[in-house]
């Protein structure tokens, strides 16, 4: 469950390639927090899962996405043959 999560949140991210060790860290913790039976292991592996996340959060590269400006923006240059 964690585990799937994790894993579609570092694809979201695409720091797989330039974090790897990063990554399969979090994989790890996403596990480990799977399997916790312990209130107490679970709080622990949780509370790293988020600051390895977080981290990874930091190191994804910045997402361009265009708005209605960069949409019209377009569509003029493709109307003006640009």
């Amino acid at each position: 469950m964690n585990e799937d999560a994790v894993r579609e949140q570092i694809d979201k991210l695409g720091v797989e390639t330039l974090q790897p060790g990063l990554c399969e860290l979090a994989l790890s913790l996403a596990r480990s927090a799977d399997g916790a039976e312990a209130p107490t292991a679970l709080a622990a592996v949780a509370a790293q899962l988020r600051a390895v996340l977080l981290d990874l959060c930091k190191l994804a590269p910045i997402a361009k996405e265009g708005d209605k400006l960069d949409d019209l923006t377009a569509r003029r240059a493709r109307r003006r043959g640009a």
